[in-house]
């Protein structure tokens, strides 16, 4: 559905999209990097306003986010395009390609999470920011109906349009693809300072952060550069649950998946930088557990989809040994 964007400027007989920090210059009929935006007759508009290409009620752990209402259930809606071009996208098929589609509108939206009993709306399956009009939209009249919103994103948004955003976002899983800027560039068409910076942003700004990182062979999953990111995460916050995730082979790439030796490994280090980390794509409930960074007692058990709520307090705290866990 056609519908004037919110963040571009004039160049001339053109426009300069303010959304991400691709800032694609458009002529007269021409399309972003996202698929999505376009030009005509010098404003911007967005193709994809109330376009619903996924939906369903889905468990919060699947987003992934493990900290921020565990064990609960959320209506989850995406639409199609992205501004990343990731040859291993999982979801491709709505990222880089329009599937069918059908058209809603913010108030059916709500009036779904409303009538399905959920308590939120997570804009998730592929790019939410390029949907960004129609989730600025539904994410207002979601809090005005007492319901919370989650983005799951790949963080490349400018600072901008993102402070306007996060107004009625409550949670956020970031994908960061690694440290690797060369793999950032060429394999995503996006860069890990922006991402980075997002990150942290949106943490200062008080929404609840965790961030994905699907580690794949011979790309991005150097110990090295791994570490490089694990420190950065822990010098804004050591309280950020990180998601290695296991890679499959998808779209454009054939690579064998990761070796699950290689993620514990990743795992045992990243641990040494951060108090929450998880293996993602494996169900295996050892690295799916919440443990207290404090005394090591399980917090929260999980095993898949089975989340299992044990030593934590009303007030969020270890019933053990009685440290804090961050847990929203």
């Amino acid at each position: 559905m056609k519908k004037m964007a919110t963040f571009f400027d004039e160049k001339g007989d053109k426009v300069v999209c303010n959304l991400c920090p691709n800032h694609c210059v458009l002529g007269d009929n021409e399309v972003g990097v996202c698929k999505v935006r376009y030009s005509e007759d010098g404003i911007l508009y967005t193709k994809n306003y109330g376009d619903i290409s996924s939906i369903a009620m889905d468990p919060i752990e699947k987003k992934p986010l493990y900290h921020f209402k565990p064990g609960t259930k959320i209506l989850s809606i995406g639409t199609w395009g992205c501004n990343f071009k990731c040859g291993f996208c999982q979801n491709w098929e709505i990222s880089q390609e329009k599937p069918p589609i059908k058209v809603v509108t913010p108030q059916q939206i709500v009036d779904i999470a409303v009538s399905r009993n959920s308590s939120g709306i997570a804009y998730t399956y592929s790019e939410p920011i390029v949907w960004y009009e129609f989730v600025l939209d539904t994410s207002r009249l979601a809090v005005k109906n007492g319901l919370y919103n989650v983005l799951i994103t790949n963080g490349y948004i400018e600072l901008e349009p993102l402070k306007l955003l996060i107004q009625n976002i409550h949670a956020m899983n970031i994908d960061l693809k690694g440290s690797n800027k060369d793999f950032y560039r060429k394999e995503c068409g996006g860069d890990y300072e922006s991402v980075l910076k997002v990150i942290e942003y949106a943490i200062k700004s008080g929404v609840w952060v965790e961030v994905t990182t699907l580690v794949i062979p011979g790309k991005n999953d150097n110990e090295e550069e791994l570490i490089n990111e694990f420190k950065a995460l822990s010098d804004i916050n050591k309280d950020i649950p990180l998601h290695l995730s296991r890679y499959f082979p998808s779209y454009n790439y054939d690579i064998s998946p990761t070796s699950i030796e290689k993620l514990e490994r990743l795992y045992d280090v990243a641990k040494e930088f951060l108090n929450y980390v998880y293996i993602g794509n494996i169900f295996n409930k050892k690295y799916e557990t919440t443990y207290c960074p404090e005394c090591h007692s399980e917090i929260i058990s999980r095993e898949g989809y089975d989340v299992q709520i044990k030593n934590l307090t009303e007030e969020g705290k270890c019933s053990i040994c009685g440290r804090n866990i961050a847990i929203v």
